[in-house]
């Protein structure tokens, strides 16, 4: 009876994760790596999708307010219309008709004046929730960069520990680096 021996070659055994190799070591890294960088990336992603929300919020806020210093202006041009036709019925008119006429003259120049205020103020909230909107949305571009950065980092880890090459593993540490200082960078608003 006839033994059979398998021989393996190097390359055989590091396909299999031969431990003589160290193998399991890199194994082992890579997999405790991956896991950092994906839990890290859930976190941007996660604060992506809430400073893009934030973002739309205020940018809606923006439209509203926007909206309502439209039809404050509006008003406004109305009452002016009044206050014109008032203005010429006083000019045409005589008598008590005239006094009329100048007294409702002078009253929609008062309420156009409290109009024009509420149609500034309006138009001054929209401004400011623009500027919320456009922080917002700058500090989502760098969490949505943060994250992808790090999604790339685990696609390079996962060849790295396919091809089992140093050099793609320090990539892959290298695009982690980067995509937690992106993180760091929406941290602290910039």
């Amino acid at each position: 009876m006839s033994e059979e021996f398998e021989v393996k070659g190097p390359h055989e055994e590091a396909l299999e994760g031969g431990e003589s190799h160290g193998g399991h070591k890199f194994n082992s890294q890579l997999a405790v790596m991956t896991a950092i960088m994906a839990a890290i990336g859930a976190l941007l992603s996660y604060e992506a999708s809430l400073s893009l929300g934030e973002a739309i919020i205020y940018k809606n806020e923006a439209a509203i307010n926007k909206t309502e210093a439209a039809d404050q202006w509006n008003y406004y041009q109305a009452k002016s219309n009044k206050e014109n036709l008032a203005e010429l019925a006083a000019k045409l008119t005589s008598g008590k008709d005239r006094e009329d006429s100048k007294h409702e003259a002078e009253r929609y120049n008062l309420e156009k004046a409290e109009i024009k205020g509420k149609a500034e103020n309006a138009e001054e909230l929209s401004r400011q929730a623009n500027l919320l909107a456009e922080r917002y949305l700058h500090v989502h571009h760098s969490w949505a960069t943060g994250a992808t950065a790090l999604q790339i980092a685990i696609s390079l880890a996962a060849i790295a520990l396919l091809t089992r090459r140093k050099w793609l593993e320090y990539l892959s540490l290298a695009a982690a680096a980067v995509g937690i200082g992106f993180g760091a960078l929406a941290w602290f608003g910039f």
